[in-house]
């Protein structure tokens, strides 16, 4: 049987030769381990989010990328694209779209997008009649009725055939003026107001919007561009 003496020696010893054992390395991250998405890894070593490089100017990159059928603005006669309020606009209708749980992201959801995104001369004249995002929600729901509760929408809500009208018009509207530049949320608003059969159309309407009030925005709807930050 060893002494305590011994045990003690013993001991000793191997508190000694632990130092000459290589330690696992804190610096070894799970980052580096193949099978993690990505996306996973990168916000886990703190890169920037898809949220913090979309901001500011970089949106600009995809201002010209909303869906439309209109092939001047293919060809590229002009030199015209989305204002990145109009863009900002159609990103959160589908995120409206789908919190109202539709299949699809209609001329309803374009006017909540336009509402979410709230800097564009559309935004301020809805508010100022009254018009809010919640009382748009709740007439939509009227038009359109309410979808099934365990209903859960595509990530990105395809667009109606309203809504893509709206959206041809809107850049038709800007190409009528023979100038270059941005077709802008306020052009979107009245291309969804001129189609009279489109459930954005009736939201509105049942809300007491009209044709004069649409006249007070026609005559600024180039004039998004100025205003402020884009």
């Amino acid at each position: 049987m060893a002494t305590a003496a011994q045990t003690a020696a013993t001991f000793l010893s191997f508190l000694s030769s632990s130092h000459h054992h290589t330690a696992p390395s804190s610096s070894v991250s799970f980052l580096a381990t193949p099978v993690l998405p990505a996306s996973v890894r990168a916000a886990a070593a703190g890169a920037p989010t898809l949220t913090s490089r979309c901001r500011g100017r970089r949106i600009a990159a995809a201002v010209a990328q909303l869906p439309t059928k209109n092939p001047e603005l293919a060809s590229g006669e002009k030199k015209i694209r989305w204002s990145s309020r109009a863009v900002r606009s159609f990103a959160m209708a589908e995120l409206e779209a789908r919190k109202m749980r539709y299949p699809t992201t209609g001329t309803e959801g374009l006017l909540m997008g336009i509402l979410v995104e709230g800097t564009s001369g559309a935004a301020k004249l809805m508010r100022a009649n009254g018009i809010s995002l919640l009382t748009v929600r709740d007439a939509a729901a009227e038009v359109l009725g309410k979808s099934e509760m365990f209903y859960f929408s595509p990530m990105h809500p395809p667009l109606t055939e309203s809504a893509q009208k709206a959206l041809d018009q809107a850049v038709n509207e800007k190409l009528k003026t023979g100038e270059d530049g941005e077709v802008t949320a306020n052009h979107l608003f009245l291309a969804i107001w001129s189609d009279k059969e489109s459930a954005g159309h009736k939201v509105l309407a049942s809300l007491g919007f009209d044709d004069q009030k649409a006249s007070l925005l026609a005559k600024t709807a180039d004039e998004e561009a100025a205003m402020g930050p884009r």
